[in-house]
């Protein structure tokens, strides 16, 4: 359920692209009608009314998704603030300038920030992010934590090379279509060797240890 919540932007953004596609003279007509009412009129051409549609649905679904996570939680992580100032900024950019550009980069950024964070976290702060996520589960050396947090900081920045070389070497539809499965299959196969790596390092409990009694 987490991984469809944190999904839930995307999924919007990619669905509300692949309706518009066949319905390009209504997306068009809706995205005049929405930003007239709101003082911001404007010529929105059919040819990019799928993407302009999509992006102005991803930025309604992160802000969203943020209130959900305020009004649950009482706080919101500050990756998610970034995400919501990334998506504003370059998806606002993208409707008022008419280029899709701004919003292919997004994912990008967002991921290199991910790799200089945790590259910072650990070489200026002397904390290894990775390590605090799941040393719960998993105890090993302090050198596999290292060679861990490198792995996926090296994954997120070579994420944002692959986003990029979609983005301008593929038509749009090709790029929308990789930034939901792509990315997913890729972040799956990722997890999954890592799984594998680490496996050794999981904490089984001791089999002499006494079982609980179950609560009534």
């Amino acid at each position: 359920m987490k991984l469809l919540f944190d999904l839930f932007p995307v999924i919007l953004f990619f669905t509300a692209f692949k309706v518009a596609e066949g319905r390009k003279e209504a997306a068009a007509g809706l995205l005049g009608s929405v930003f007239g009412a709101l003082g911001l009129p404007g010529a929105f051409p059919l040819d990019q009314s799928p993407i302009l549609l999509a992006t102005a649905v991803v930025i309604l679904a992160t802000f969203a998704q943020i209130a959900w996570v305020w009004w649950r939680h009482g706080k919101v992580d500050k990756m998610l603030w970034i995400s919501l100032g990334l998506v504003v900024v370059l998806g606002g950019l993208t409707i008022a300038l008419r280029d899709e550009t701004f919003i292919k980069w997004k994912p990008t950024v967002l991921y290199w920030i991910f790799a200089v964070v945790l590259l910072l976290s650990a070489k200026v702060f002397g904390k290894n992010l990775i390590r605090a996520m799941l040393e719960a589960q998993v105890h090993a050396p302090d050198h596999v934590w290292t060679t861990l947090n490198l792995a996926w900081a090296a994954f997120f920045a070579l994420m944002g090379v692959a986003n990029l070389f979609v983005a301008l070497s593929f038509p749009t539809d090709i790029w929308v279509n990789f930034k939901l499965f792509g990315t997913m299959g890729l972040m799956f196969a990722f997890v999954l060797a890592q799984g594998f790596w680490l496996n050794r390092y999981v904490e089984e409990p001791a089999a002499d240890q006494p079982v609980p009694p179950e609560q009534p």
